[in-house]
């Protein structure tokens, strides 16, 4: 991908979360909740996997 094209790309998302934020605060901070519950729940398994593994 071009880097010019890869520029507007990026900026065009970064317009678009501010816009989401801006206009349902609420939803967006139950997005980001349920982003981080994903991460929390993940990084959490694979301890639990690599425990698994050591034991």
């Amino acid at each position: 991908m071009p880097a010019k094209a890869k520029t507007v790309l990026i900026w065009l998302v970064v317009i678009f979360v501010i816009f989401a934020i801006y206009n349902s605060p609420d939803r967006a901070s139950e997005v980001v909740s349920a982003i981080w519950d994903v991460i929390v729940n993940a990084v959490a398994a694979f301890g639990e996997f690599l425990g698994g593994l050591l034991n």
